[in-house]
């Protein structure tokens, strides 16, 4: 199983999204930002380095909002999605072919990584009750 963790980065009333890139596994569906864990590395720790690689800031992470066990053909992840903040920068498009800012009624608009469906549902309930 591989480590996968994910940023929930609010701005407002609105998320932060990815779009990955085409040549990749699951390319043109959206994402939240992160990555996997490496060997050593606490998930904080894995984060604030993704962010950093993938949209050139600094977060500063909080409380875990939820995980979720995804098995996809090619692989099986564990993907935790932490609260976090952009502490420094503005994001950059390093990795991802798009990026955007929206809000939880916008969801649907939007075609996601399958293991991020759960975590979206939980967003809605949370953000739209």
């Amino acid at each position: 199983m591989t480590e996968v963790v994910a940023a929930l980065i609010w701005r407002g009333d609105k998320f932060f999204i990815c779009q990955r890139p085409s040549h990749k596994a699951r390319g043109d569906l959206w994402e939240f930002i992160g990555g996997k864990v490496e060997s050593g590395e606490t998930h904080q720790a894995a984060l604030v380095r993704e962010c950093q690689e993938e949209l050139g800031v600094t977060v500063s992470v909080g409380d875990k909002f939820m995980d979720v066990t995804h098995v996809y053909p090619d692989l099986t992840v564990h993907l935790t999605l932490f609260h976090a903040e952009i502490a420094e920068g503005e994001p950059q498009k390093l990795e991802h072919q798009a990026f955007d800012w929206i809000t939880p009624d916008e969801i649907d608009g939007y075609e996601f990584c399958p293991a991020d469906v759960e975590i979206l549902e939980e967003i809605k309930q949370s953000y739209l009750a």
